[in-house]
């Protein structure tokens, strides 16, 4: 059973950056995993996914602003967020699943299915 855990999240104002990390209990080379958010009064938003094979895909809303990227040799998932806005704020939740998985490097949905997902860090952008 895969363990995620998120840090990073926090406080900033409009048009700064955070960085947030997700580390995982065991190794994620084969795994593809991603971010999805809950922001208050909205559905939960897939932000960003990454396949096994390093393909991302990324909501519209935050394309250009946010990158993901991996470290299998930390066994950690980051999530770069430049120039943040208010509607960014919500709870950022990591999301990981086994092979096969090659959706996540299409549909950035597929990280709100997926079989496991940290319990969230806060981000804030305040305006």
């Amino acid at each position: 059973q895969l363990q995620l855990r998120e840090s990073g999240g926090g406080s900033v104002p409009a048009g700064g950056s955070l960085r947030l990390s997700c580390a995982a209990s065991g190794f994620i080379s084969n795994y593809c995993m991603g971010w999805f958010r809950q922001s208050p009064g909205k559905e939960r938003e897939g932000v960003a996914s990454l396949d096994n094979e390093d393909t991302s895909t990324y909501a519209d809303s935050v394309k250009g602003r946010f990158t993901i990227s991996k470290d299998n040799a930390k066994n950690n998932l980051y999530l770069q967020m430049n120039s943040l806005k208010p509607a960014d704020t919500g709870m950022y939740y990591c999301a990981a699943d086994p092979p096969p998985c090659r959706r996540f490097g299409q549909y950035v949905s597929s990280t709100l299915a997926a079989n496991f997902r940290g319990q969230g860090t806060q981000v804030t952008v305040s305006s």
